[in-house]
C-alpha cells in the first residue's frame, strides 16, 4: 500500500485516512446495488478531487476499489446466473456493473496519467505503479467484457487508453512486475499479463459466445495468461497484433503490418498444449479439474465446447470458412424464435407469437452455410447468440431455418449478425411419442428440417424440455407413418431443442 506523505489541503470528505475509512465502513453491506453506485461514485469524486496529493487520491482509489469488489462480483454472479432476466432488471445489473468498471478505469488512468505527465508530487508514485497499472488494466478489460455481453455497441478508444497505460509499463521496466492484485482475493499478477488477458480476450471472437461462455472463457484466459506470448517482432507461431500507438483492438495477422517500434505481436504459446490437455482430460474424465477456477460451477461439456472455441482461435492459423463468402444486396424477412418460426410454417396451432415481431434485415453475403445480414433497426429485446430464426429471402415463398452465431451492436438499435443455416425448408408436424405398439394420443409441436421421405436420418426442432432421452416419436406423412428412433439432442436453445433421429417408414399393412 501506499505511504502518506504530508497532509492534504482539500475539503474533500475523504482527504482524511481515517475519516474515509469510516465512510467506506458505512457503505450497506446489505445492498450490493446502492453499495456499488455509491464506490462508484466515490471514484469519481476522488479522481477529480482538488488538493489531494497524487500519492493519497491513489491510495483512496485503491482503498474503494477494494471496498467495492465483494459487492461488483455478487452483481456479476447475479447477471450471469439468471439468463431469463426481465429487460429492466437485466439493464439495472447490466447499468451498475459497467458504470462501476468505467469509473474505476477511469480513476486508475487518471493516476497513473498524473505519473506519466510529470505533474507535481507524481514522483511518489513510482513503487505504485505495477499495482495502479495492474488494476487499470483490468478495469479496462472489465468494463470492455460487459461491452460484449451485451455485444456492443463497443467503444474502441478504450484500446487507446490501454495502450498508453501498457506502454508505460513497457517504459519503465515494471510490465512483468508481480503484485498482489486485491489483499482480500487470492491471485498474482502483472500488468503484462494483464494486457494479454485483455488482447486475448478480443482475439476469441467474444461475439460468438453467448454471455455465461464468455464468462468461462474470461476465466480460462486468466487460467492461461501467465503461458501466454508476447514479442515485439513477428514470429511464425504468432497470430495477432496490437499497435500501442493507435486506439485499433487487436488484428490477426491476414498480412504483416507495415513495421513500427509500436507494434506488439501476442499468441497464446505455450497455453495452447495447455489447452489440448485440458480438452483431452475433461473429455476423458467428464471432470472440470479443481485447479481451474471458473468462478462457479459449470457442467464439463459446456467448459468443454468453450476450450474448442478458444483452440480454434488461438490457432496460428486462422479458422477456415467451409464455403465461400458472395456478396449480395437484398433485403430478408426473419421472425424469431421456436414458436415464431412455427407460424411462419403457415400451421394454425394457436401458438403465442405476435405476427409484428416480423422484422426486416439487409442480407450483405451469402454461402452454403449461412448468412451474413445487418439489421437497420434492432426491435426487440429477443436477438442475441443462439437464438432460433425463419428466413425468408426478398420475392421468395419458403422459410429457410438458421440460428444466431455472431452478434455486433453498432449502435444502441443497429447491428450485424452471422447466422448459420440449419435447413432450406422445414415443415411443421405434430409428434406422438412411440413406445412399442402403442402411440401416445398427446401430440407436441415440431420442426421437421429438410424433410425427405428417402433420407435414413432426420433433423427436427422441439421446443425446450419436451425430449425425453430414448424417447421415439412418430408422425403422418403422404398417407404413411414415419418413425423417429434412437433420438438424441444435439442442440439446445432458450426455447428450443434441435433432435438427430433414425427415419423409418411404417409399415401399417392398409
Amino acid at each position: 500500500m501506499l505511504s502518506l506523505f504530508g497532509g492534504n489541503k482539500s475539503d474533500h470528505p475523504m482527504a482524511d485516512l481515517k475519516e474515509a475509512r469510516r465512510i467506506l465502513d458505512e457503505v450497506p453491506a446489505g445492498d450490493s446495488f446502492k453499495a456499488v453506485d455509491e464506490l462508484a461514485h466515490w471514484l469519481e469524486s476522488a479522481r477529480t478531487a482538488q488538493g489531494l496529493k497524487p500519492d493519497y487520491q491513489a491510495q483512496l482509489l485503491c482503498l474503494i476499489d477494494e471496498a467495492a469488489q465483494v459487492h461488483v462480483r455478487k452483481l456479476q454472479r447475479d447477471y450471469l446466473s439468471n439468463p431469463r432476466l426481465s429487460k429492466f432488471q437485466e439493464q439495472r445489473l447490466w447499468g451498475a456493473i459497467h458504470f462501476y468498471w468505467t469509473e474505476a478505469a477511469k480513476a486508475f488512468a487518471a493516476s497513473i496519467e498524473l505519473f506519466s505527465a510529470g505533474a507535481k508530487g507524481a514522483d511518489a508514485l513510482k513503487n505504485a505503479l505495477p499495482l495502479l497499472t495492474v488494476r487499470a488494466l483490468r478495469a479496462l478489460a472489465a468494463q470492455m467484457k460487459w461491452q460484449y455481453l451485451r455485444y456492443g455497441p463497443f467503444d474502441d478508444s478504450l484500446w487507446g487508453v490501454v495502450a498508453r497505460v501498457y506502454a508505460l509499463a513497457e517504459s519503465r521496466k515494471y510490465a512483468q512486475t508481480k503484485v498482489t492484485v486485491y489483499p482480500a482475493i487470492p491471485g498474482d499478477s502483472t500488468p503484462e499479463q494483464e494486457f494479454l488477458r485483455a488482447v486475448m480476450l478480443a482475439a476469441s471472437s467474444p461475439d460468438c459466445l453467448l454471455p455465461v461462455e464468455m464468462e468461462i472463457a474470461e476465466r480460462l484466459i486468466a487460467h492461461f495468461s501467465v503461458a501466454f506470448k508476447l514479442s515485439l517482432d513477428q514470429q511464425p507461431d504468432i497470430a495477432y497484433w496490437i499497435d500501442l500507438a493507435t486506439s485499433h483492438p487487436p488484428l490477426r495477422l491476414a498480412r504483416p503490418p507495415q513495421h513500427a517500434p509500436t507494434l506488439r505481436f501476442f499468441a497464446a504459446g505455450k497455453a495452447t498444449a495447455d489447452l489440448d490437455q485440458l480438452i483431452q482430460g475433461i473429455s476423458a474424465s467428464g471432470v472440470v479439474p479443481s485447479t481451474v477456477n471458473l468462478g462457479g460451477t459449470y457442467e464439463p461439456k459446456a467448459v468443454l465446447e468453450v476450450l474448442c472455441h478458444l483452440a480454434l482461435y488461438w490457432s496460428t492459423k486462422p479458422p477456415e470458412r467451409r464455403h465461400p463468402r458472395h456478396r449480395v444486396k437484398s433485403r430478408l424477412n426473419v421472425t424469431p424464435g421456436f414458436d415464431g418460426v412455427h407460424s411462419m410454417l403457415g400451421v394454425d396451432i394457436n401458438l403465442d407469437f405476435d405476427p409484428n415481431r416480423v422484422e426486416n434485415w439487409i442480407v450483405e453475403d451469402v454461402s452454403a452455410g449461412g448468412f451474413g445480414a445487418s439489421i437497420p433497426q434492432i426491435k426487440g429485446e429477443w436477438l442475441k447468440v443462439g437464438c432460433l430464426v425463419a428466413l425468408q429471402p426478398e420475392g421468395g415463398d419458403n422459410w429457410l431455418i438458421g440460428v444466431i452465431r455472431r452478434l455486433n451492436r453498432d449502435a444502441a438499435q443497429q447491428g450485424s449478425v452471422g447466422i448459420q443455416s440449419l435447413a432450406r425448408a422445414a415443415a411443421a408436424v405434430q409428434l406422438r411419442v412411440q413406445s412399442g405398439q402403442v402411440s401416445s394420443a398427446d401430440a407436441e409441436s415440431a420442426i421437421l428440417l429438410n424433410p425427405s421421405p428417402d433420407a435414413i436420418e432426420a433433423q427436427f426442432l422441439l421446443k425446450a424440455g419436451v425430449h425425453v432421452p430414448g424417447q421415439n416419436f412418430e408422425f403422418d406423412r403422404d398417407g404413411k407413418t414415419v418413425l423417429l428412433m434412437q433420438t438424441a439432442v444435439i442442440e439446445r436453445g432458450d426455447d428450443y431443442e434441435l433432435v438427430r433421429a433414425r427415419q423409418m417408414i411404417r409399415d401399417t399393412g392398409e
